[in-house]
């Protein structure tokens, strides 16, 4: 190992983020230096992502921007495509440009999880993810566009589907999204005399009998209750067969036009990790130690959805059990994985990451939520409480909780903004217009 040890971090989301801004606050500057790279120059605090979508934040407020704040670490934007751990070096596609090697000596593999979807006919073509601010944004100019054009069109089949909204997927990103964007658009109809909240068609489908698979039971058709209560459709044991143009195909025989299709259904280990020679299990996840070490790999660490940690907390009832992928259980394995890194350095003894899930918040609409934590059963204003309150307290940096606080309490006095920004989907438009020739100014097809 060099005189410094360079550590190479693959990720800036939960586990690289949280890891390196430890790593930074523990070592000494002689003992190490940082690396971080991730395709975006940003951490994004997914949990908020639902509320920005509804405009109860601003979007910007939900992101932590890497170089401000690993002040001590380097930060390159790009993609591994690759490691070749034999020679410890990793493939780095930049933005622009041809790819390079860079070495390392200690290794962090992070890259987080992908949406994990199915060959359904148009999907991909119509389909929208929510794990990113930028779907968020999008999802948020996009259904209120289609309550404009609803608004302004005369053809009955055109509005029924521009009023239409799926969502496929029933864990805690699919119903939050789902209850969010719906409490917006129903607010937001009252600045439409021609759309009321009964126009509107907000449909939920999950292939299993139940939503909310982290909390009890009862919880989830309490959940389930309260959407019913809003004219929510949510269909249980049906899956999704065809999208293709936007038609809705439905394994229980329904079909119907929509506009809006977010895919919420789950996620897999990132598809990176299979180029390169570390141990996965069948799911594709590095296979880990409890101390986060990637099984006989010195020096490579793992955390997060694309690892398989064993769950300590649960091994007495299952030998095979691993943690869920949470922000819960990155955040809180960030933590020793950075603990464990120093004590390596340091010559000391490792110590095992143990953490018993303790439940989960879900916010359900403005002053709406179910919560479970540590067995106690929460619901409406008070659940929404402890979502905001428990939230808060695990984004990152004091910049970005005073901003969030902030967002909110203007929310208390001031109307929410039902604005949609549709020159963000196609920002250039307007400009390639005025720049053809007269007269095939017609040819250029309509934007969102």
């Amino acid at each position: 190992m060099a005189e410094r040890p360079h550590i190479l971090i693959i990720g800036g989301g939960y586990v690289g983020m949280y890891t390196a801004l430890r790593l930074q606050k523990k070592l000494r500057r002689s003992e190490a230096t940082i690396t971080v790279v991730d395709p975006q120059n940003h951490m994004t605090y997914q949990p908020f992502l639902p509320e920005a979508a509804a405009g109860s934040v601003e979007p910007r407020h939900v992101v932590v921007p890497l170089r401000r704040v690993l002040r001590r670490c380097r930060v390159l934007t790009g993609t591994v495509t690759a490691i070749a751990h034999a020679r410890k070096v990793a493939v780095l596609q930049p933005l622009d440009g041809e790819p390079r090697e860079i070495p390392y000596d200690l290794l962090v593999v992070a890259p987080g999880s992908i949406a994990r979807t199915l060959p359904i006919p148009g999907l991909a073509e119509v389909g929208i993810g929510f794990r990113t601010i930028g779907e968020a944004i999008y999802l948020r100019n996009h259904v209120l566009s289609r309550l404009d054009l609803a608004a302004s069109t005369s053809d009955v089949q055109r509005r029924r589907k521009a009023l239409t909204f799926v969502f496929i997927g029933g864990g805690y990103a699919g119903i939050e999204a789902f209850a969010e964007l719906e409490d917006m658009a129903r607010y937001a109809t009252r600045y439409y005399d021609e759309i009321s909240a009964a126009d509107l068609r907000w449909v939920l489908v999950e292939a299993s009998g139940r939503i909310l698979p982290e909390v009890s039971l009862p919880m989830a058709d309490y959940t389930v209750r309260q959407l019913l209560r809003r004219n929510m459709d949510v269909r249980l044991n049906t899956r999704v067969t065809a999208l293709t143009g936007g038609h809705v195909v439905l394994d229980d025989g329904d079909e119907f036009d929509a506009d809006t299709v977010v895919w919420t259904a789950g996620v897999r280990a990132n598809p990176m990790l299979g180029r390169t020679e570390l141990p996965l299990d069948d799911k594709g996840r590095l296979v880990c130690t409890p101390e986060l070490q990637v099984r006989d790999t010195p020096g490579v660490w793992s955390a997060g959805d694309s690892a398989a940690v064993p769950d300590l907390t649960r091994l007495d009832r299952d030998p095979h059990a691993v943690t869920s992928p949470s922000a819960q259980h990155a955040v809180r394995q960030a933590k020793r994985l950075a603990d464990n890194i120093v004590a390596s350095l340091r010559r000391r003894g490792l110590t095992p990451y143990r953490h018993a899930y303790v439940g989960s918040v879900a916010s359900l609409g403005v002053h709406k939520g179910v919560a479970e934590v540590y067995g106690i059963k929460l619901r409406g204003l008070l659940a929404w409480f402890m979502h905001r309150t428990y939230h808060l307290s695990r984004m990152p940096t004091v910049n970005r909780k005073v901003r969030v606080v902030m967002d909110w309490t203007l929310a208390l006095f001031f109307p929410r903004e039902v604005v949609a920004l549709g020159q963000l989907q196609q920002p250039r438009r307007e400009f390639e217009l005025a720049a053809l020739p007269p007269g095939t100014e017609a040819t250029l097809p309509t934007g969102t």
